[in-house]
C-alpha cells in the first residue's frame, strides 16, 4: 500500500524539470558543504579492499565530541558521487541528529577510475555488500542503516535484502526515488525530454574515456562505441564486460519491482515522486513490500529534488533522517529490553 509523502514545494518549485535539476546543479553542493563545515563535522577518506582486489573508497564523517547513536551508509546515484549536493545534505542532517556516517563512493565514481581495471556496472552488488560488512567493522556503532538515491536507492534495497545472509548487522533502509525497474527508467530516459539522456551519457562518455585512458590495454574500444546512445553502449558494455547475453537479462539482473522485495528481514522505507521525469512512478504501487516496511509517493519533487525554496535544503534528506532515526530508535529501544534484568 503507498502512502502519500506530505511535501508541499512552494508554487514556483512545483515543476519536476526544475526541481531535478537545481538539485544536481553546483550552488546545492556548495550549500552541502558549508552546512557540514558548520557542524564541525571530520571527515576522513578510506579505501575499502573486498575480494578478488576490489578496491571501493569512501569518506566517514563524525561530529567530534558526540556519542553516535548509529552509522548510516549512504549511496549516491548513477554517475554522481560521495560529494554529490544531495549527499553532502543528508550527510550532514544525519550528523546533526547525532550518527555517523559513511559516503561510499561505487567503483568508477568520484575520482576513482584508477582504483580498479574492470568496470562499474549495476549487476556489482557483491562488492557493495562486502565494503558495506568492512565498513560496519570499522566503525562498530549500533544500529547500523543505509540509505542511498537513485540507483544508490536500488543498491540500498538489494543491500537490505543481501544483509542477514553477508551477516551485515543492518536495521533499515531508506531509499530516494530509487530505480526499481530498469528498463522502464531507461524507455523513460529515451522518450522524455533528451536533456536528461544528454546529461547521463554526456558524464558516462567521459567515465568511459578516463577509463580507457587509465588502462589502454585492457579498454581498448574505439570512437565509434562512444558514439552509440544509451541503448547501444549498455548492450556493448553488458555483452563486452559481463558473462550475461544482454541488456534484459542485465536488467533483470538488478531490478527490484514487482514481489522481488516481498522476502526482505531488514525493513526498508521508500520514497517516490509522482512527477519524477527520470524514475517511473507507475511500478510503485506494484512494489510487493513486507508489513514492516513503508511505500511514500509525493505528488512533487521530480528526481531526488524535494527542495523547498532557495535555501536548496530538501525534504528528501529530511525524511531520511527521520525514518532512520526512529528505526534507529526502535532498535535501541528493542536492544533495552532484551538486555534488562528479568
Amino acid at each position: 500500500m503507498a502512502h502519500r509523502a506530505e511535501f508541499r514545494p512552494p508554487r514556483w518549485l512545483r515543476n519536476p524539470h526544475l526541481q531535478s535539476v537545481l538539485s544536481s546543479l553546483p550552488p546545492r553542493r556548495a550549500a552541502g558543504e558549508r552546512a557540514l563545515r558548520r557542524l564541525g563535522a571530520v571527515t576522513t577518506e578510506h579505501v575499502v579492499e573486498v575480494d578478488d582486489g576490489v578496491r571501493l573508497q569512501g569518506f566517514h564523517s563524525l561530529v567530534p565530541g558526540a556519542e553516535p547513536r548509529g552509522l548510516v551508509l549512504l549511496l549516491h546515484g548513477w554517475e554522481g558521487s560521495a560529494e554529490s549536493g544531495y549527499m553532502r545534505h543528508s550527510a550532514a542532517t544525519l550528523l546533526a541528529r547525532g550518527f555517523e556516517v559513511f559516503r561510499l563512493n561505487f567503483r568508477d565514481h568520484g575520482d576513482t577510475h584508477h582504483l580498479n581495471e574492470d568496470l562499474f556496472h549495476s549487476c556489482r552488488l557483491g562488492e557493495v555488500v562486502q565494503a558495506a560488512v568492512e565498513v560496519s567493522r570499522r566503525f562498530p556503532s549500533r544500529p547500523m542503516l543505509a540509505a542511498g538515491f537513485s540507483l544508490g536507492g536500488n543498491f540500498a534495497l538489494r543491500l537490505a535484502l543481501a544483509a542477514p545472509a553477508a551477516g551485515l548487522p543492518l536495521v533499515h533502509a531508506a531509499a530516494v526515488c530509487p530505480a526499481i525497474d530498469p528498463a522502464a527508467v531507461l524507455g523513460a530516459l529515451e522518450t522524455g525530454p533528451r536533456f536528461y539522456h544528454w546529461y547521463f551519457m554526456r558524464k558516462w562518455r567521459r567515465s568511459l574515456l578516463r577509463k580507457r585512458a587509465l588502462f589502454p590495454e585492457r579498454h581498448d574500444f574505439g570512437d565509434e562505441v562512444m558514439a552509440l546512445d544509451m541503448r547501444g553502449l549498455t548492450d556493448w558494455m553488458v555483452r563486452r564486460h559481463t558473462a550475461m547475453p544482454g541488456i534484459s537479462d542485465y536488467f533483470d539482473g538488478y531490478a527490484v519491482a514487482g514481489g522481488r522485495l516481498a522476502a526482505l528481514q531488514v525493513p526498508v522505507s521508500v520514497l517516490a515522486a509522482a512527477d519524477d521525469p527520470v524514475i517511473p512512478v507507475d511500478g510503485f504501487p506494484g512494489l510487493a513490500l513486507p508489513a514492516h516496511s513503508r511505500l511514500e509517493i509525493a505528488e512533487f519533487g521530480g528526481h531526488c529534488g524535494f527542495l523547498e525554496g532557495l535555501h536548496l535544503g530538501g525534504f528528501g534528506e529530511r525524511w531520511v533522517a527521520e525514518r532512520l532515526e526512529a528505526a534507529a530508535s526502535a532498535a535501541g529501544a528493542a536492544t533495552m529490553a532484551v538486555s534488562a534484568p528479568a
